[in-house]
């Protein structure tokens, strides 16, 4: 079986599926060798429809966009920005393209392998349902490459399988010295908001 974390090289076997969420039915390209081909993965179903980006969001990024289901969603929501689709899989990348064509978003949808993107670009978004099977030294250093590029106030919003460690996730992020919310919880799924953290108000301390 074609591992989707990498670019496969059978036949893609292209095939339509639908998805609902934010009151709305989608329709999407998916193809063989690409993540949750036959459908819309539980976990990003939860992301999905327990949040929606915020309007001021200008730039947003996808990280791991599979064929682009949440990079066309962002961007249609959010009808002037600018949404960076990064995936490893090369077919992933093209079914994105497909998909943001066929929704009408595809002159602000950027497919991207990750050495493509800009390290400079400061995201006020980062969305993902990251590759928790890659295993841990290869998903934290995913982590620490990505959520530094959240601009000043930014958000990075993580779905993780309950099952498949998103407490110690959660721990984890804390002790790298980011602020980690739980937002939501359905079907054995976490979402985590994750922030850079603040300094404590130390204010009162002063107080006489």
């Amino acid at each position: 079986m074609t591992h989707y974390f990498e670019t496969p090289s059978g036949a893609e076997h292209r095939r339509t599926i639908t998805a609902r969420f934010w009151d709305t039915e989608w329709t999407f390209t998916t193809a063989a060798g690409v993540f949750s081909h036959d459908g819309l993965d539980l976990g990003t179903g939860v992301l999905l429809r327990s949040h929606t980006p915020a309007p001021a969001a200008g730039r947003l990024l996808d990280l791991g966009t599979g064929y682009g289901v949440v990079a066309v969603a962002l961007a249609t929501a959010n009808p002037h920005a600018e949404v960076d689709a990064v995936d490893v899989n090369q077919r992933a990348l093209e079914l994105t393209a497909v998909n943001a064509l066929s929704h009408g978003v595809a002159e602000r949808v950027h497919p991207l392998a990750p050495e493509q993107a800009d390290p400079a670009r400061r995201y006020d978004e980062i969305w993902s349902n990251p590759p928790i099977r890659i295993g841990k030294p290869a998903l934290h250093d995913l982590l620490l490459t990505w959520l530094p590029r959240l601009a000043p106030g930014g958000v990075a919003r993580l779905v993780v399988g309950r099952n498949l460690g998103a407490d110690s996730l959660q721990r984890w992020l804390v002790e790298q010295g980011y602020r980690c919310d739980r937002t939501a919880s359905a079907k054995g799924f976490r979402v985590f908001a994750v922030s850079a953290a603040t300094e404590p108000d130390d204010s009162s301390a002063s107080r006489g």
